[in-house]
């Protein structure tokens, strides 16, 4: 990360949209994005070499999730294949198209 290029690499996040509603006020009245935020982590993660909070609370599933989490991911997996069995899903030529999508998504959420 000794780069500082203003080059920037897309990625595609899911969060809790109730958690969601509740932080983007906070964040607006300091001058935060959520992108602000995530780079912050991001770095003192690079900085420090390991997360920058308390996670000894957290317990984790035998896979090495939260409970939640993994429990949201089996749900998002079950409709994905209901919507592939069923012919709903959506289909991108490449991944190109793709992460062109997911980009256009993140700006329209910002």
């Amino acid at each position: 990360m000794a780069n500082t290029s203003t080059r920037s690499s897309g990625m595609h996040i899911r969060v809790n949209p109730e958690i969601k509603a509740q932080v983007e006020p906070i964040l607006a009245a300091i001058g935060l994005s959520f992108s602000d935020v995530f780079n912050l982590t991001l770095r003192q993660i690079y900085l420090k070499k390991r997360v920058p909070f308390d996670l000894s609370a957290v317990e984790l599933t035998e896979n090495g999730y939260t409970a939640q989490f993994e429990e949201n991911l089996l749900a998002e997996a079950e409709e994905m294949y209901t919507a592939v069995a069923n012919g709903t899903a959506k289909i991108y030529k490449n991944s190109a198209e793709m992460f062109a999508e997911w980009d256009k998504e993140d700006e329209e959420d910002e």
